[in-house]
């Protein structure tokens, strides 16, 4: 089976179950660069995270909510234009964006930190990695998973915005 007819049925297959979950049709490009908005994201807000909680002594909830708050400008802008070419007006977008953000931040660091709480630290190779950092490690990948569905079906989301 080619590369392509295998890409072509799991396309099909993503936007079937995005229909059912109310997220509309799922491009492949779409994807693409919401994972590279993504990774720009990453890079800003957890480098700062990182540098806040490990370099500055910060505690936890400061560093994540300042690194979290630095990348979602980012994202916001980076998503509006380049991801999602939403026409949804500002004033509408901000405040969901923002409560879109605040949900999946508390959401995922929250699970995050739950779990890593029972945990050790632990080694990799040569790499040190205590709780907190694991739960900031797992928090940005449930947030990330939680925050494009919440971009692409409420935020972004041209048919929401004229229902409102």
């Amino acid at each position: 089976m080619s590369q392509s007819v295998k890409l072509g049925s799991y396309l099909r297959i993503t936007n079937q179950l995005a229909q059912r979950f109310g997220l509309g049709n799922v491009s492949f490009l779409e994807f693409i660069k919401f994972l590279l908005v993504g990774l720009l994201n990453t890079l800003v807000g957890m480098g700062l995270m990182l540098i806040l909680k490990n370099g500055l002594e910060w505690p936890f909830w400061y560093a994540t909510f300042t690194g979290n708050t630095v990348g979602a400008i980012v994202s916001y802008l980076m998503n509006r234009t380049f991801t999602f070419n939403s026409k949804v007006p500002i004033q509408v977008g901000i405040p969901r964006f923002t409560a879109v953000v605040l949900t999946c931040y508390i959401f995922s660091y929250s699970i995050s930190r739950l779990i890593s709480g029972s945990m050790e630290s632990f080694t990799i190779g040569q790499f040190y990695i205590d709780s907190d950092n694991f739960a900031i490690l797992l928090g940005a990948i449930i947030y990330t998973l939680a925050n494009y569905i919440g971009q692409k079906s409420f935020v972004f989301n041209n048919y929401a915005q004229s229902s409102s």
